[in-house]
């Protein structure tokens, strides 16, 4: 099993003051439904009540005045809806069995009870199945709350905080752990009040009948509550495994079906189906240990109160042979109904006796699930308590407008604090230009990027924007400045023009056609039997890669944001098409700043400043021409790149 010990220490343990701390936590999800809670709480309770009172009265007519015959107390024959004749009006009557119901009588109070049983049935069934459905929209409306701040906070972190986790644990905290906020009052707070009160209700009356019976009851949950105890680590510790090895199978699953198609080509699929075993195995043997830890619990506690429960109905049942008087016989006879011990006051003794201790160990069963719930929370507060890198200042100014020139000023970054990434950078950018961002892979191309949009912020140094630092800056007001096509093309199941338009909210049909044309997208959009109107698959499945990657061109440009930044735009391209975008975007971005990250020469040499990356540092920056002018870096990737054929010399 997945080694998950190093997660223990990350919990506190699970106290009455934890449980309060939890509950609070979950308040402010809770508070726009606060009403709807309140009002189900009271009408659940009276319901509640209501049945227990009818439960109560119906066992005494049932046992009392049905089978054995005893005559009604004057609340009994108002209910029923019969006269004097079959009230008792001295309760020694009932006792000495002086005066009893006559068979016809019985028989009247029996269908005067069904009857009563029959309208209850109809008037309450219904309340419960509405009261029911009610509950669960309220707490789902709960959990949706929830949900959604987990996903607010999960954007708002740094590509930092998302590099250094797994997609697949993000998603069960926000899709599972969260859901447990649908149990937390009815587990954590009203489930164990209405079964302690329960308790002490079944003591108190088993006291009535005979008070060693009670303590007896009391004994035997104190050795209950000890198992409990020392069994509540191991409960938490299995709960935390089941958690964790689930998310870690949600996780293989997520990143399997993303590379499937690099999977397939590399023959990967039986090392993925391995890999996803094991972590499927890990998953269900982590569930059968948390199960088998809480029926083992449950299993010592229901024993427990099994062995008390025969042996008193053997001491009982010699009672009633011998037709002991119960405790103080006729002087509690209106509380219990029994003055001395029949069938059925050992009935009624053993049904309470028997719901008290069944109530004890379901208690204990709470408390054992309970562990697992609690750890649902621990991890879904665990997402909400990060603090995000990326934030807004206390004041913050107006991105400006015009813009004239970006500026990276003696920047420095690393993703983890020890490998740089960016070393001491220093480059400028003016309005009307396109600046090429050129290097090897890992040279920092796409973090000086992820700089500019507040992606994350420098750890020295500063991006500047008019000569104002972007961390002066709202990130909101940085990215809608700011558009990006990245080099994957992610496309949607929508049509052509929601494609295009997806970022940018009541966007004209004009002004999408003339992104594409500047994309050089309109051609083959126009040759489609339903042009812009066209439904494309899934992931822009009826596209071939150029014509996605001029879709995903066509989106950055209808933001029409002073500044953009493209990833190997041209990559797809043939060499035509390529020079067509490169003159449109010429065009277009003579009031803006225009960034491509590329390594295909024949986009750099368009470019009208190419910045040359390597191992962090800026090596280089100037034309193409200054920069084969002079023997240096750039020099050198230009004559790697004739050598491999990539570029002639005529181009």
């Amino acid at each position: 099993m997945t080694d998950i010990s190093h997660y223990f220490d990350e919990f506190p343990p699970i106290s009455l003051r934890r449980i309060g701390q939890l509950i609070l936590r979950a308040w402010p999800y809770m508070k726009p439904l606060v009403r709807h809670v309140l009002f189900l709480m009271g009408t659940g309770g009276l319901a509640a009540l209501l049945v227990a009172g009818a439960a109560l009265v119906a066992t005494d007519i049932f046992n009392n005045k049905i089978l054995v015959g005893d005559k009604l107390q004057p609340l009994q024959a108002a209910i029923l809806f019969v006269d004097s004749s079959y009230v008792t009006h001295d309760i020694e009557d009932n006792v000495n069995e002086a005066d009893s119901l006559t068979a016809e009588q019985r028989k009247v109070v029996r269908n005067h009870t069904i009857i009563w049983a029959l309208v209850l049935g109809v008037v309450l069934i219904p309340i419960g199945t509405l009261l029911f459905y009610y509950n669960i929209w309220i707490w789902q409306m709960i959990n949706q709350n929830l949900r959604v701040a987990m996903m607010t906070k999960a954007e708002h972190l740094s590509l930092r905080f998302h590099a250094q986790s797994r997609v697949g644990d993000a998603i069960f905290r926000i899709y599972k752990d969260s859901s447990t906020i649908t149990s937390l009052i009815q587990s954590a707070v009203v489930g164990p009040v209405m079964q302690i009160y329960g308790i002490l209700t079944g003591l108190v009356f088993i006291a009535f009948f005979d008070p060693r019976i009670a303590v007896a009851c009391v004994v035997v949950i104190i050795p209950m509550v000890i198992v409990t105890a020392v069994m509540t680590p191991q409960l938490r510790f299995r709960a935390l495994a089941n958690r964790v090895t689930n998310s870690d199978l949600l996780s293989r699953l997520q990143e399997s079906m993303t590379a499937l198609k690099v999977v397939k080509a590399n023959q990967g699929e039986k090392r993925i189906l391995d890999r996803f075993h094991t972590d499927s195995r890990n998953a269900l043997d982590a569930a059968l240990y948390m199960r088998m830890t809480v029926v083992v619990l449950d299993l010592v506690t229901r024993s427990l109160s099994l062995l008390l429960i025969i042996a008193t109905e053997y001491i009982i049942v010699v009672w009633v042979l011998d037709e002991r008087e119960t405790f103080l016989g006729a002087a509690v006879a209106t509380l219990i109904g029994y003055a001395v011990w029949n069938l059925g006051a050992f009935q009624d003794a053993r049904g309470r006796l028997t719901g008290t201790m069944f109530e004890s160990s379901g208690l204990v069963r709470r408390w054992a699930l309970l562990q697992d719930l609690f750890i649902g929370l621990e991890r879904a507060f665990y997402l909400l308590d990060l603090e995000p890198e990326v934030v807004d200042p206390a004041s913050p100014v107006p991105f400006p407008d015009p813009i004239t020139e970006i500026q990276w000023r003696d920047v420095h970054f690393s993703y983890e604090g020890s490998l740089q990434i960016l070393k001491g950078v220093d480059l400028t950018a003016r309005v009307g230009t396109i600046t090429a961002i050129v290097g090897s892979s890992g040279a920092g191309k796409s973090t000086l990027m992820s700089l500019l949009l507040r992606l994350y912020d420098p750890d020295q140094g500063a991006v500047l924007i008019n000569g104002t630092d972007l961390r002066e800056m709202r990130v909101q007001d940085v990215r809608d400045n700011t558009a990006i096509a990245l080099q994957r093309n992610v496309l949607f199941a929508a049509t052509v023009a929601d494609n295009i338009s997806y970022a940018v909210k009541n966007v004209s049909r004009s002004d999408v056609v003339a992104a594409a044309r500047v994309a050089c997208a309109d051609d083959f959009i126009d040759a489609m039997e339903q042009g812009y109107d066209t439904e494309l698959g899934e992931r822009g499945g009826k596209l071939s890669t150029g014509q996605r990657q001029r879709l995903s061109l066509a989106r950055a440009i209808v933001r029409n944001t002073p500044v953009l930044v493209l990833d190997e735009p041209t990559a797809s391209l043939d060499a035509e098409t390529e020079l067509a975008v490169m003159n449109n975007l010429a065009v277009w971005g003579k009031d803006r700043i225009v960034f491509l990250i590329t390594h295909r020469l024949s986009t750099i040499r368009n470019a009208d400043q190419i910045a040359f990356l390597e191992d962090g540092h800026l090596k280089e920056v100037g034309t193409h021409e200054e920069l084969l002018a002079r023997p240096g870096r750039y020099a050198a990737f230009f004559d790697a790149s004739l050598q491999s054929g990539e570029v002639s010399h005529d181009e």
